[in-house]
């Protein structure tokens, strides 16, 4: 393994390799950027020009586009509430609410910094780890990731501003627009009302810019009078000491965290940045910092989405696997450049294998060398007049859904999320569990019924598997001890009130 870790530093620092990876990652950070254009638009544009490139050049510098991506979709979520890629939008719940306060430097710094230290610490785990992970992957079955997306729903509670019940009825109104389409297993098409636009469902980035940045956009235009005077203010780009002591906890725990969860075919940096976001809240001294700005909130879904980026190469380096739609299209990079990945990748042609992970080290180091002097141009975006601003906001919103999909149906789709996100902002309904019930409601359906495929209809699959079972105790641990913790806090406070008023 140490030789061919070698052969892959060998490969990656040589100056054709360097040269491609600073390209990479500077095309992955402009895309990402812009709404719509995501990693999977990006690798699919690059596999033309990528005709007679050396096949490991040409992998390397594709595997930059894919984690730059990750850092350029932060910085359109932070100053603009309108995630560039899915994987950011956990970054927009307490980076939007910093840049409001005028603190959009900052934020901008602790992602920097949080997607370099995640990225580099699971290139790190990627180089030790990856064969032994390819056959703990294997093991997560359907009824496996049944447990887990279930797991990740116990979480809606927390994405909570406030009322429980507000969120559990947001939640359900993402499982229901999730459902509209063709059913994959039996070919008929649900709550399509006869449409044919409606037949391959709803586009996630459909409803993450209509909801967050088309909802944002009416809100601004609808309180003229309200001033932005935090977006006037880019703020310092230093992190205090009480920033950085914040920051320490997160950036240790979700590396290893995303790390794994990108390892798992189908979790990816989407679901790795909430399940992140909303583990860091739940162990929070104070959780209602969160989604106010909170350095925490910030640092979790940063560090855990870059790495999770990381950890999806285990799956597809190791057994050829693509783990979500990025990643079937770098496989798809794979075969058009006459590499199959797979087991007998890291034996018959070690220098890939080993050289496109070692490039990810000079990656996120370029990464962090690009973005930080950046920052301060990045910034000057918030320094646009409202009504510029609100202009760019619509137009790049409208461009990057036509841009996915050609369907001017789609754009009144669009327009539709944005109202509906707007009266959900007024009537203090949380947008988050409303995203995670879209993002897991599908996977968790097609868990579920090949589950039951598998057992001839039987419930008995999902508690004689021994992981399944582990992870739904850890469910119902996740819904006890917070519901105790609180209660406990709560007489305690009350124990405290009690005690002022008798002296």
């Amino acid at each position: 393994m140490f030789d061919g870790i070698l052969q892959g530093f060998q490969v990656a620092f040589s100056l054709e390799a360097i040269m491609f990876v600073f390209l990479g990652v500077l095309i992955g950070t402009i895309i990402g950027m812009i709404p719509g254009l995501g990693p999977i638009s990006a690798i699919a544009i690059m596999i033309p020009v990528t005709y007679g490139m050396d096949s490991t050049i040409a992998l390397v510098m594709m595997a930059g586009v894919y984690y730059g991506s990750m850092y350029g979709g932060s910085t359109s979520s932070i100053l603009l509430n309108a995630p560039g890629v899915a994987g950011t939008v956990a970054a927009s719940f307490d980076g939007y609410p910093m840049a409001q306060q005028g603190k959009a430097g900052k934020a901008l710094a602790i992602s920097a910094i949080a997607s370099f230290i995640g990225g580099t610490v699971s290139v790190i785990l990627l180089m030790l780890f990856a064969p032994m992970l390819a056959s703990v992957a294997i093991i997560f079955g359907p009824p496996e990731y049944f447990a887990l997306m279930l797991l990740g729903l116990t979480a809606i509670a927390s994405l909570s501003d406030g009322s429980t019940i507000k969120a559990l009825i947001s939640a359900v109104l993402g499982f229901m627009v999730v459902t509209i389409g063709i059913d994959s297993q039996t070919g008929t098409s649900r709550f399509t009302f006869g449409s044919v636009n409606l037949l391959d469902g709803i586009d996630f980035l459909v409803i993450a810019l209509g909801v967050f940045a088309l909802a944002e956009v009416c809100f601004l235009i609808l309180n003229r009078k309200q001033k932005m005077n935090g977006l006037a203010n880019i703020g310092s780009l230093k992190l205090s000491k009480q920033d950085v002591k914040e920051m320490k906890g997160p950036l240790t725990r979700q590396s290893f965290l995303g790390f794994i969860l990108g390892v798992l075919p189908g979790a990816g940096a989407t679901i790795s940045s909430f399940v992140a976001y909303i583990s860091e809240k739940k162990i929070a001294k104070n959780p209602k910092e969160f989604g106010k700005g909170s350095v925490k909130g910030l640092t979790a879904p940063e560090t855990a989405n870059n790495a999770a980026t990381s950890g999806a190469f285990v799956p597809l380096l190791s057994l050829g696997i693509p783990g979500s739609g990025t990643t079937a299209v770098m496989l798809g990079a794979f075969l058009v450049l006459g590499v199959q990945p797979g087991p007998l990748l890291m034996t018959e042609n070690p220098g890939i294998f080993w050289g496109v992970i070692a490039s990810m080290y000079i990656g996120n180091i370029f990464l962090l060398v690009l973005n930080l002097p950046l920052i301060p141009y990045f910034v000057k975006i918030l320094k646009v007049p409202r009504p510029l601003l609100i202009s760019l906001v619509i137009i790049s919103s409208l461009i990057g859904v036509y841009a996915v999909s050609f369907s001017t149906f789609d754009l009144y789709l669009l327009v539709l999320f944005g109202i509906l996100g707007y009266f959900m902002r007024v009537f203090a309904f949380p947008a988050a569990p409303f995203i995670l019930a879209f993002i897991l409601g599908g996977m968790m359906e097609q868990a579920l019924r090949q589950s039951l495929t598998i057992s001839g209809g039987s419930w008995s699959i999902f508690y004689t598997s021994p992981l399944a079972v582990t992870l739904f105790v850890i469910m119902i641990i996740a819904l006890v001890v917070p519901a105790w913790r609180d209660q406990v806090r709560r007489k305690k406070a009350e124990e405290e009130e009690q005690m002022e008023n008798i002296n």
